[in-house]
């Protein structure tokens, strides 16, 4: 499981305290290899199913089942993993692709020229780091 950085697993719901002096609350469930994107939010109650990811920004208000990719707010299932491997796997055809070097991690020290370089190529393309 990887979860991005300020996700959040918000195993309760304090909107109605106000209202009906009670707050629901739920248990989260993350299955077997599930992504969580940057700031994804996941709710009370909810399941996310192994194999599946969740996109940044998304609001899981309802469980995400296996091998699904859901996004948005609230979040809904837009593919399945299979679609998405096989749409990844084309946009590898062609692709500009940067080894380890082209990194923070890879020396600790990308250079200036490969900063430029790599923002110059990238403009209006996406590319991949392997």
């Amino acid at each position: 499981m990887t979860i991005a950085p300020q996700a959040y697993l918000l195993a309760h719901d304090a909107s109605t305290k106000s209202l009906n002096n009670y707050m629901k609350i739920g248990s989260i469930t993350i299955e077997d290899n599930v992504f969580i994107g940057a700031r994804a939010l996941i709710m009370p109650g909810v399941t996310i199913g192994k194999n599946s990811i969740v996109a940044a920004g998304s609001i899981v208000t309802k469980s995400i089942p296996e091998g699904s990719i859901a996004a948005g707010n609230p979040a809904k299932i837009i593919s399945t993993i299979e679609n998405y491997i096989t749409k990844s796997n084309e946009l590898m055809d062609g692709a500009k692709v940067y080894d380890h070097s082209y990194t923070i991690g890879g020396n600790g020290n990308i250079s200036s020229l490969n900063k430029v370089k790599m923002y110059e190529d990238l403009i209006n393309e996406i590319g991949l780091v392997i």
